[in-house]
């Protein structure tokens, strides 16, 4: 079972605050807690995905960016 998961955004981005809405409830039904970073403050974080934003980050391993299948979260963190 997944312990952590990450959710990489931008301040400006639109598809960020989406994908944030519709990935919560699945990752509060698995039992666990949504972490967003923002990566306009930290410079590390801007260089590996600031491009690619929204990225979900499941245990440290990317798990997907810009689009996420529900089921399929949901089946990465069982």
């Amino acid at each position: 079972m997944a312990e952590t998961v990450e959710l990489m955004i931008r301040t400006t981005c639109g598809s960020c605050a989406r994908v944030e809405k519709q990935i919560t409830p699945v990752v509060e039904a698995a039992g666990l807690t949504l972490d967003v970073r923002n990566v306009d403050h930290d410079r590390a974080l801007a260089v590996e995905f600031g491009d690619r934003v929204p990225v979900v980050v499941i245990d440290g391993d990317e798990f997907a960016c810009w689009e996420v299948d529900d089921a399929e979260l949901e089946a990465a963190l069982a």
